[in-house]
């Protein structure tokens, strides 16, 4: 696939900046401080759990999965991003392909894992259904599922991506990212209402157990006291965990 490709504008935008990201995102405070305590708190214990890392980017929560007792497999559509990953868990029980979250699964067999992650990865892919579904027939019956998302109405409230569009409406923007050294990466992403995150996800037999829209850890205040304050109004993202349907006996 061509990164040209409208599927691929994660990998598009990650493959220029992928080094820079694996290094900064560790401890950026947006990552470190606020989205990732999130994810995991909704994870909960992992060990023991077969874990897909689905858009596991540089391999950040693979290595924590994997250091918490979790075999993991991670995908992402970055072939630069998976080096790094692969780089990152040297020794660890973890393994990584390349694979576009917006298409078949091909190399994954159906119900192999217990849980499967998805942090701040969604956003990429402009049709949610299909990827939902796939998660759905690689997961076990029971398995939970686990994302992060930009929160739409705090994205809409932007005019630089809501872009003369309704709420209701599903759209794409791109601006560049501060925080990630120069030259400033381009960043594309699609904007959703909740209601379409929700429902993708419900009609795939994904059962929501929880949402939180998170506040930034306390330590934040003394790394970055602007973003800090500006979490506390408002959240960026949203954290989601469902759990997959068993079938009926």
């Amino acid at each position: 696939m061509s990164s040209a490709d409208p599927t691929s504008i994660g990998r598009t935008a990650y493959a220029a900046f992928a080094e820079r990201y694996a290094e900064i995102a560790v401890t950026k405070p947006h990552n470190a401080l606020y989205e990732r305590p999130a994810t995991r708190h909704l994870l909960g214990n992992v060990g023991g759990l077969h874990v897909l890392d689905a858009g596991c980017g540089p391999g950040i929560n693979s290595a924590w999965l994997a250091e918490q007792g979790a075999t993991v497999h991670g995908i992402d559509v970055t072939p630069e991003m998976v080096d790094l990953a692969r780089k990152r868990c040297d020794g660890l029980a973890a393994t990584f392909e390349v694979q576009d979250l917006g298409a078949p699964f091909a190399m994954l067999a159906d119900r192999r894992f217990d849980a499967i992650v998805s942090a701040l990865a969604l956003d990429y892919v402009e049709d949610l259904a299909p990827t939902f579904r796939e998660f759905a027939r690689v997961a076990k019956p029971g398995a939970t599922l686990v994302w992060s998302m930009g929160h739409p109405m705090r994205d809409w409230l932007d005019e630089r991506t809501r872009r003369n569009r309704t709420y209701f409406e599903v759209t794409r923007f791109g601006m560049y990212w501060s925080g990630f050294g120069e030259p400033k990466p381009y960043v594309e992403s699609y904007r959703r209402p909740l209601a379409g995150i929700l429902n993708a996800a419900a009609d795939a037999g994904w059962q929501l157990e929880r949402m939180v829209e998170p506040l930034p850890l306390p330590e934040m205040a003394n790394v970055d006291a602007r973003l800090y304050r500006e979490l506390l109004q408002a959240p960026a993202f949203l954290c989601l965990r469902a759990r997959l349907a068993k079938p009926a006996n």
